[in-house]
Protein backbone atom coordinates (compact mmCIF):
# COMPACT_ATOMS: atom_id res chain seq x y z
CA UNK A 1 0.00 0.00 0.00
CA UNK A 2 1.40 3.54 -0.91
CA UNK A 3 -0.87 5.18 2.34
CA UNK A 4 -1.49 2.77 5.59
CA UNK A 5 -3.16 4.66 7.74
CA UNK A 6 -3.40 1.94 11.26
CA UNK A 7 -5.67 2.10 14.81
CA UNK A 8 -4.91 6.13 14.09
CA UNK A 9 -5.79 8.25 17.72
CA UNK A 10 -5.22 12.23 18.23
CA UNK A 11 -5.78 13.24 21.77
CA UNK A 12 -5.54 17.03 23.30
CA UNK A 13 -5.06 17.72 26.36
CA UNK A 14 -7.50 19.80 28.31
CA UNK A 15 -8.05 20.57 32.27
CA UNK A 16 -9.69 17.59 32.16
CA UNK A 17 -10.50 14.39 30.49
CA UNK A 18 -7.80 14.16 26.97
CA UNK A 19 -10.64 15.66 24.09
CA UNK A 20 -10.33 12.41 21.60
CA UNK A 21 -10.68 14.09 18.46
CA UNK A 22 -9.16 10.95 16.03
CA UNK A 23 -10.50 7.84 17.54
CA UNK A 24 -9.06 4.44 15.80
CA UNK A 25 -8.82 5.64 12.08
CA UNK A 26 -7.90 3.16 9.92
CA UNK A 27 -7.29 4.20 5.79
CA UNK A 28 -5.64 1.76 2.80
CA UNK A 29 -4.76 4.15 -0.30
CA UNK A 30 -2.74 2.58 -3.19
CA UNK A 31 -1.54 5.44 -6.51
CA UNK A 32 -4.22 6.69 -8.54
CA UNK A 33 -7.17 6.43 -5.39
CA UNK A 34 -9.15 9.24 -5.03
CA UNK A 35 -11.35 9.53 -1.89
CA UNK A 36 -13.46 12.72 -0.40
CA UNK A 37 -14.25 13.20 3.20
CA UNK A 38 -17.10 14.52 4.70
CA UNK A 39 -18.28 15.31 8.13
CA UNK A 40 -19.77 17.57 10.56
CA UNK A 41 -17.72 20.78 11.66
CA UNK A 42 -15.37 19.62 14.27
CA UNK A 43 -15.47 15.86 14.05
CA UNK A 44 -11.61 15.51 12.92
CA UNK A 45 -11.49 15.61 8.92
CA UNK A 46 -8.86 18.74 9.19
CA UNK A 47 -7.30 17.05 11.91
CA UNK A 48 -7.11 13.88 10.19
CA UNK A 49 -5.50 15.44 6.86
CA UNK A 50 -2.60 17.71 9.33
CA UNK A 51 -1.57 14.20 10.61
CA UNK A 52 -1.53 12.65 6.75
CA UNK A 53 0.53 15.59 6.03
CA UNK A 54 2.79 15.49 8.75
CA UNK A 55 1.52 19.13 10.14
CA UNK A 56 0.31 17.55 13.19
CA UNK A 57 1.60 14.11 15.07
CA UNK A 58 -0.40 11.18 16.07
CA UNK A 59 -0.87 10.14 19.89
CA UNK A 60 -1.26 6.34 18.94
CA UNK A 61 -1.29 4.99 15.98
CA UNK A 62 1.04 4.73 12.56
CA UNK A 63 1.13 6.28 9.23
CA UNK A 64 3.06 4.90 6.43
CA UNK A 65 3.64 6.34 2.85
CA UNK A 66 5.68 4.63 0.46
CA UNK A 67 7.01 2.19 3.35
CA UNK A 68 8.01 4.86 5.27
CA UNK A 69 6.86 5.92 8.92
CA UNK A 70 7.77 9.79 8.43
CA UNK A 71 7.15 10.29 12.35
CA UNK A 72 10.14 7.68 12.91
CA UNK A 73 12.20 10.86 10.93
CA UNK A 74 14.85 13.54 12.80
CA UNK A 75 13.08 17.07 11.81
CA UNK A 76 15.34 18.20 8.71
CA UNK A 77 14.44 14.83 7.20
CA UNK A 78 10.81 14.86 7.79
CA UNK A 79 10.47 18.61 6.62
CA UNK A 80 12.52 16.94 3.05
CA UNK A 81 10.16 14.03 2.92
CA UNK A 82 6.97 16.82 3.62
CA UNK A 83 8.33 18.69 0.68
CA UNK A 84 8.96 15.70 -1.52
CA UNK A 85 6.20 13.00 -1.09
CA UNK A 86 3.05 15.35 -0.32
CA UNK A 87 1.36 18.59 -1.97
CA UNK A 88 -1.37 20.66 0.14
CA UNK A 89 -4.04 22.51 -1.78
CA UNK A 90 -5.53 24.81 0.97
CA UNK A 91 -9.01 26.41 0.86
CA UNK A 92 -6.87 29.77 0.61
CA UNK A 93 -4.70 29.89 -1.70
CA UNK A 94 -1.83 30.84 0.32
CA UNK A 95 0.48 32.43 -2.59
CA UNK A 96 3.15 34.77 -2.12
CA UNK A 97 1.90 37.96 -3.18
CA UNK A 98 5.22 39.84 -4.35
CA UNK A 99 6.16 36.52 -6.42
CA UNK A 100 4.45 36.07 -10.35
CA UNK A 101 2.42 33.18 -10.69
CA UNK A 102 5.73 30.75 -11.79
CA UNK A 103 7.68 31.65 -9.25
CA UNK A 104 4.90 30.64 -6.62
CA UNK A 105 4.73 27.46 -8.56
CA UNK A 106 9.00 26.99 -8.22
CA UNK A 107 9.04 28.27 -4.01
CA UNK A 108 8.86 24.28 -3.21
CA UNK A 109 11.65 23.65 -5.05
CA UNK A 110 14.04 26.17 -3.97
CA UNK A 111 15.28 23.67 -0.86
CA UNK A 112 17.54 21.14 -2.14
CA UNK A 113 19.32 20.35 -5.35
CA UNK A 114 18.17 19.02 -8.77
CA UNK A 115 17.80 19.92 -11.95
CA UNK A 116 16.70 23.51 -12.33
CA UNK A 117 16.03 23.61 -16.26
CA UNK A 118 13.91 19.69 -15.36
CA UNK A 119 12.24 21.70 -12.73
CA UNK A 120 11.45 24.99 -14.89
CA UNK A 121 10.16 23.08 -17.61
CA UNK A 122 7.96 20.90 -15.42
CA UNK A 123 6.02 23.76 -13.76
CA UNK A 124 5.99 25.45 -17.03
CA UNK A 125 4.26 22.18 -17.93
CA UNK A 126 1.46 22.40 -14.93
CA UNK A 127 0.73 25.77 -15.78
CA UNK A 128 -0.20 25.14 -18.95
CA UNK A 129 -2.69 22.39 -17.86
CA UNK A 130 -4.03 24.33 -15.72
CA UNK A 131 -4.64 26.86 -17.95
CA UNK A 132 -2.30 29.40 -17.02
CA UNK A 133 0.43 29.38 -19.56
CA UNK A 134 -0.08 33.00 -20.42
CA UNK A 135 -0.20 34.08 -17.31
CA UNK A 136 3.17 33.50 -15.67
CA UNK A 137 4.82 36.72 -15.23
CA UNK A 138 1.20 38.10 -13.53
CA UNK A 139 1.14 38.30 -9.41
CA UNK A 140 -1.79 36.89 -7.39
CA UNK A 141 -3.60 40.12 -7.60
CA UNK A 142 -4.10 40.16 -10.88
CA UNK A 143 -5.79 36.58 -10.80
CA UNK A 144 -9.12 35.65 -10.48
CA UNK A 145 -10.06 33.37 -7.30
CA UNK A 146 -10.37 30.38 -9.14
CA UNK A 147 -6.97 30.91 -11.05
CA UNK A 148 -5.08 31.26 -7.45
CA UNK A 149 -6.33 27.89 -6.40
CA UNK A 150 -5.27 26.95 -9.97
CA UNK A 151 -1.68 28.44 -9.38
CA UNK A 152 -1.67 26.61 -5.61
CA UNK A 153 -2.57 23.15 -7.55
CA UNK A 154 0.44 23.32 -9.96
CA UNK A 155 2.54 24.12 -6.94
CA UNK A 156 1.71 21.19 -5.02
CA UNK A 157 2.32 18.95 -7.92
CA UNK A 158 5.69 20.13 -8.25
CA UNK A 159 7.69 17.98 -6.55
CA UNK A 160 5.58 15.25 -8.41
CA UNK A 161 4.35 14.13 -4.68
CA UNK A 162 2.86 10.52 -4.31
CA UNK A 163 0.06 12.16 -1.88
CA UNK A 164 -2.27 15.41 -2.58
CA UNK A 165 -4.02 16.52 0.02
CA UNK A 166 -6.82 19.50 -0.21
CA UNK A 167 -8.89 20.92 2.73
CA UNK A 168 -12.12 22.19 1.24
CA UNK A 169 -9.99 23.48 -1.89
CA UNK A 170 -13.69 24.87 -3.34
CA UNK A 171 -14.68 26.37 -0.36
CA UNK A 172 -13.78 30.18 -1.46
CA UNK A 173 -15.04 29.65 -4.56
CA UNK A 174 -18.64 30.37 -6.87
CA UNK A 175 -20.41 27.59 -7.86
CA UNK A 176 -19.31 27.91 -11.66
CA UNK A 177 -15.34 28.29 -10.51
CA UNK A 178 -15.79 25.62 -8.06
CA UNK A 179 -16.79 23.30 -10.75
CA UNK A 180 -14.15 23.71 -12.58
CA UNK A 181 -11.25 24.35 -10.41
CA UNK A 182 -12.92 20.59 -8.71
CA UNK A 183 -13.02 19.02 -12.35
CA UNK A 184 -9.30 20.00 -12.66
CA UNK A 185 -8.08 18.54 -9.45
CA UNK A 186 -9.40 15.36 -10.09
CA UNK A 187 -7.80 15.70 -13.99
CA UNK A 188 -4.75 16.09 -12.38
CA UNK A 189 -4.73 13.68 -9.76
CA UNK A 190 -5.70 10.85 -12.50
CA UNK A 191 -2.79 12.56 -15.23
CA UNK A 192 0.03 12.71 -11.98
CA UNK A 193 -1.19 8.95 -10.65
CA UNK A 194 -1.15 10.19 -7.10
CA UNK A 195 -3.33 9.60 -3.91
CA UNK A 196 -5.85 12.16 -3.48
CA UNK A 197 -7.61 12.97 -0.03
CA UNK A 198 -9.71 15.81 -0.30
CA UNK A 199 -11.97 16.91 2.62
CA UNK A 200 -15.22 19.05 1.98
CA UNK A 201 -18.63 20.17 2.50
CA UNK A 202 -19.57 20.59 -1.05
CA UNK A 203 -22.09 17.40 -1.73
CA UNK A 204 -21.47 18.23 -5.36
CA UNK A 205 -17.73 18.05 -4.94
CA UNK A 206 -17.71 14.51 -3.28
CA UNK A 207 -20.38 13.30 -5.80
CA UNK A 208 -17.62 13.63 -8.83
CA UNK A 209 -15.18 11.32 -6.70
CA UNK A 210 -14.80 7.49 -6.72
CA UNK A 211 -15.39 7.24 -2.94
CA UNK A 212 -16.80 8.79 -0.27
CA UNK A 213 -15.86 8.44 3.32
CA UNK A 214 -17.78 10.47 6.20
CA UNK A 215 -15.96 11.41 9.36
CA UNK A 216 -18.25 11.34 12.43
CA UNK A 217 -17.00 11.55 16.15
CA UNK A 218 -13.39 10.82 15.23
CA UNK A 219 -14.36 7.45 13.18
CA UNK A 220 -13.78 6.84 9.50
CA UNK A 221 -16.56 5.25 7.71
CA UNK A 222 -17.32 4.42 3.79
CA UNK A 223 -20.22 6.02 2.44
CA UNK A 224 -21.66 4.78 -1.13
CA UNK A 225 -20.56 2.73 -3.87
CA UNK A 226 -17.36 2.72 -5.77
CA UNK A 227 -18.13 5.16 -9.06
CA UNK A 228 -20.77 6.81 -7.51
CA UNK A 229 -19.96 8.55 -4.58
CA UNK A 230 -23.46 8.93 -2.88
CA UNK A 231 -25.16 6.41 -4.48
CA UNK A 232 -26.97 4.84 -1.52
CA UNK A 233 -27.08 7.57 0.93
CA UNK A 234 -26.97 11.47 0.10
CA UNK A 235 -25.01 13.63 2.88
CA UNK A 236 -27.26 17.24 3.39
CA UNK A 237 -25.25 19.64 4.74
CA UNK A 238 -26.22 22.58 7.39
CA UNK A 239 -24.16 24.50 9.56
CA UNK A 240 -25.17 22.92 12.57
CA UNK A 241 -23.80 19.35 10.90
CA UNK A 242 -24.73 16.84 8.06
CA UNK A 243 -26.90 14.50 8.04
CA UNK A 244 -27.80 11.30 5.97
CA UNK A 245 -30.43 10.81 3.22
CA UNK A 246 -32.94 13.70 2.91
CA UNK A 247 -33.90 15.81 5.88
CA UNK A 248 -32.19 16.49 9.09
CA UNK A 249 -34.34 15.49 12.21
CA UNK A 250 -36.83 17.74 13.39
CA UNK A 251 -34.20 18.86 16.13
CA UNK A 252 -31.84 19.97 14.23
CA UNK A 253 -34.45 22.06 11.91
Amino acid sequence: MSLLVENLCKDYPTRGEPLAVLRGVNLQLDRGDAVAVMGPSGSGKSTLLHILGTLDTPTRGRVTLDGVDPFTLPEPQLADFRNRRIGFVFQDHHLLPQCTVLENVLVPTLVGHGDRAAVRKYADELLERVGLAGRLDHRPAELSGGERQRVALARALIHRPTLLLADEPTGNLDRRTAQSVGKMLLDLHRQTNTILVVVTHSQELADTFPRLMLMEDGALRAVGAPGKAASDERITRREDGIFPSGAPPEAAR
